[in-house]
């Protein structure tokens, strides 16, 4: 590509911001804990959705940190690998978490953190299509 293809390329694009996704997915995350407890009332199956929903969204919001400063650098290079550096650490501190998962929940239910984990991680890419299905209805416009 020429850098005037890349420049229109790029602004054809829509702009996701990360915090955004993170948001999202900690909302999505509630929404499905607080649908777990008025649905079951089980104190153990609500808090193994929400340690779900915490492996995915404080590692994300590590990563968007990351990230934001990141994008700063002025070097391409230095930022890529920064930010392959920090993908690592996600999910280390996700695998972390999941581990950790029977000695922080008590009565731990797996398919309620997987569940929670699922849903919560999937939330970036209805981010993403809502993204695009907007920029589609504002090109029709």
């Amino acid at each position: 590509m020429t850098p005037d293809q890349a420049a229109a390329w790029r602004a054809n694009q829509p702009k996701v911001d990360v915090w955004k996704v993170v948001a999202w997915q900690a909302g999505a995350g509630m929404l499905l804990a607080a649908a777990v407890a008025v649905v079951s009332g089980q104190w153990r199956l609500v808090s193994s959705v929400a340690w779900g929903v915490v492996a995915v969204v404080l590692p994300s919001a590590v990563f968007a940190r990351a990230w934001a400063r990141q994008m700063r650098l002025v070097q391409a290079g230095a930022a890529l690998a920064g930010l392959f550096v920090w993908e690592l650490v996600k999910i280390l501190l996700t695998v972390m978490l999941l581990v950790a998962s029977p000695w922080v929940i008590s009565q731990l239910s797996w398919l309620a953190l997987l569940a929670g984990f699922v849903v919560t991680m999937k939330v970036s890419w209805v981010v993403m299509a809502l993204g695009w299905w907007r920029r589609r209805t504002r090109e029709r416009i």
